[in-house]
């Protein structure tokens, strides 16, 4: 299944965006970020009625904003972050979906308005005790979901320039292959990878390592992808042609691959849609 992220359209509630889309065209939404919704049941049973649905993240959107974060040290952000996957994964298995995705975690609790920007310097949590606290997590969460029949998906993380020359190191889980090997290394059976490319082309700019070595070394454990490009400096969620760069060593097999293209331009959005199945036939 292809799904168009609605990670983009952060004014509008998930319903309100969905009806911007052609059945006929797009058959699948990735629900991502957004507006809160007061009814979300109602809104996601319209929704479902037309749209295969996946829920990434930091959906549903809760009324009071926070950064979620299983890799966190602050012990009210972990039960917040703890309870919105189990809400999500509850939901998932009633709308009867097979994945739950999320990032891995941070070993810092930005603010919700930094998230995909600069963030402001401060004190780090200790890198072994922040993996040894996430993968902790997320293998309860695996438990949690294995009696649903669901598979929880990871994001590897981005880290910019920008953001590693102002902590001087990489304050994210899981932006390159020894840390993505050590985590499935450690995590329940039912914990895959879902490869943001874009994420991956600008970690690996920063980090100076093999973009393509990365998909090829992790095909095994790939369950999903996210699908858009940029210019190796920053993830600003640009369109993608056949020339692109991951094109030709992404898997063709997988039943999870998601636009996260930010375009406000419908047509345009409908037409990486009708590419990415091209590509992938």
């Amino acid at each position: 299944m292809i799904y168009i992220s609605t990670g983009g359209f952060s004014s509008s509630s998930f319903l309100e965006t969905s009806k911007l889309f052609k059945n006929d065209v797009v058959q699948g939404l990735e629900l991502s970020g957004g507006k809160h919704s007061d009814s979300l049941e109602q809104d996601l049973n319209e929704v479902s009625k037309h749209f295969e649905i996946a829920l990434h993240n930091y959906f549903p959107v809760p009324k009071v904003p926070f950064v979620f974060n299983l890799a966190s040290c602050n012990d009210e952000i972990v039960r917040a972050s703890m309870e919105h996957a189990k809400n999500a994964i509850n939901l998932t298995s009633q709308y009867k979906g097979k994945y739950f995705s999320f990032h891995a975690g941070y070993l810092l609790d930005p603010q919700a308005s930094e998230l995909g920007k600069s963030i402001k310097k401060k004190k780090l949590n200790d890198r072994k005790s922040g993996l040894k606290q996430f993968i902790q997590n997320v293998n309860i969460l695996a438990d949690f979901a294995k009696s649903k029949g669901i598979t929880l998906l990871i994001e590897n993380n981005v880290i910019s320039a920008n953001n590693f020359a102002s902590f001087g190191c990489d304050p994210l889980l899981m932006t390159e292959s020894s840390e993505t090997r050590y985590i499935f290394d450690n995590v329940n059976e039912n914990v895959k990878l879902l490869v943001d490319v874009a994420h991956l082309k600008v970690s690996a700019n920063t980090l100076s390592f093999d973009p393509v070595g990365y998909l090829l070394e992790f095909r095994d454990v790939t369950a999903a992808y996210h699908i858009s490009d940029n210019n190796g400096l920053e993830d600003s969620n640009q369109p993608f042609t056949r020339d692109s760069w991951f094109v030709d060593y992404i898997r063709k097999d997988l039943d999870y691959y998601s636009l996260e293209i930010y375009l406000s331009d419908i047509e345009m959005l409908e037409a990486q849609y009708v590419l990415l199945s091209e590509i992938l036939r």
